[in-house]
């Protein structure tokens, strides 16, 4: 079956917490198994006993993409709230620990603890995954190549998780630092040709360090299951919005990468070494401080880069009726802070606990 271009799906990751207490709790499979009853393979278990996924329809239209989110987050919540639990969405949960939860006892799950060890049980966080589809393998990893220079400002825009076992750990998406000592992470080189991707993919492989094509947990992937680009950014948004805002952008900078693809338009792709630095930077500070600008590698405030990055949308956005909700709701982040700084605003007032009473009441659609 021909696979359509650029059609968009997405994924979340939600933590699952006792009502009363707001502590992590292991029960995510009586909260899956109840919302699959309604949702079928749309709401799956994850790597730990705490946590819930859900994934949308094929989407054609961003309206499409918040209907589907709306619905999944709605029915999650409302099979958790029967079982006399809650969901949060947020890249970490602020105060509990790993210690006495569970890794999901799943074969693959199970195997992934087996070879990792200790980061996979203390793999307590939340992520939001966009997919978009690029049917031509070989154009893929090209347009993949092409975004390197923008996944910073979009890890920063969709940073979520300031806090880690009841401390603030000054990072405005700290799941990125937890994630990225599993060997796996990272933003891969320009590749050039789907040739390479395979050559190098079973390269890693053949370490043994892998098992699959599924454990390959970089930043931006040929997805192992569709005919898509995966983006693996960014925290999982507290509200529909963030994720939202988040599908925009990502669709529309493969859509522009592509037509630069097709136009073989030239590229000077920034070198690895300072594209790491970039990543951590967007990790550290988010929205609240100076982002890397690629390719030139110089810190310059985040609203600078984040409005370059609309700038260079913006004809793309326009062109398919998108430009108005994608520019009103970056603008809306921009203006508000980072789910990080919000977090840590109400965390001021009223303390970690009311943090997470707080990320619970704003994860319902």
């Amino acid at each position: 079956m021909a696979v359509e271009a650029f059609t968009v799906g997405v994924e979340e990751e939600f933590h699952v917490v006792d009502a009363e207490t707001l502590e992590l709790q292991s029960a995510a499979q009586p909260v899956v198994a109840a919302a699959q009853k309604h949702l079928g393979d749309q709401a799956q278990p994850e790597m730990l006993a705490t946590q819930v996924e859900v994934e949308t329809a094929i989407c054609h239209t961003l309206d499409e993409v918040r209907s589907e989110l709306t619905r999944l987050r709605r029915r999650v919540a409302e099979v958790a709230e029967a079982q006399g639990r809650r969901v949060l969405a947020s890249g970490t949960h602020p105060f509990s620990t790993w210690e006495g939860q569970r890794v999901t006892p799943k074969e693959r799950y199970l195997t992934l603890e087996h070879d990792y060890q200790q980061l996979a049980r203390e793999q307590l966080i939340c992520g939001c995954h966009v997919h978009v589809a690029v049917p031509d393998a070989d154009i893929a990893v090209r347009v993949m190549d092409r975004t390197r220079p923008w996944l910073s400002v979009l890890r920063a825009l969709g940073a979520n998780s300031p806090f880690w076992q009841g401390t603030d750990t000054g990072y405005a998406s700290y799941r990125t630092e937890v994630f990225d000592r599993w060997p796996t992470t990272g933003t891969p080189a320009p590749l050039g040709s789907r040739a390479a991707f395979d050559i190098l993919r079973d390269a890693l492989l053949a370490t043994g360090v892998m098992r699959d094509a599924g454990a390959l947990y970089w930043d931006i992937r040929p997805s192992a299951r569709y005919d898509t680009l995966e983006l693996r950014v960014a925290d999982v948004g507290t509200t529909v919005d963030e994720d939202l805002m988040l599908a925009g952008l990502f669709r529309s900078l493969v859509r522009c990468c592509h037509a630069d693809v097709e136009r073989s338009v030239p590229i000077d792709h920034p070198p690895p070494e300072i594209v790491r630095l970039a990543r951590w930077r967007a990790a550290r500070d988010g929205l609240e401080g100076n982002l890397v600008d690629l390719p030139d590698g110089r810190p310059v405030p985040a609203r600078a880069v984040v409005e370059r990055l609309l700038g260079v949308l913006r004809e793309d956005l326009e062109a398919h009726g998108e430009w108005e909700e994608v520019s009103e709701l970056v603008g809306r982040q921009l203006a508000q802070g980072s789910g990080a700084r919000r977090q840590r605003e109400v965390a001021t007032r009223s303390g970690i606990r009311e943090v997470t009473a707080d990320l619970v009441a704003r994860s319902w659609p």
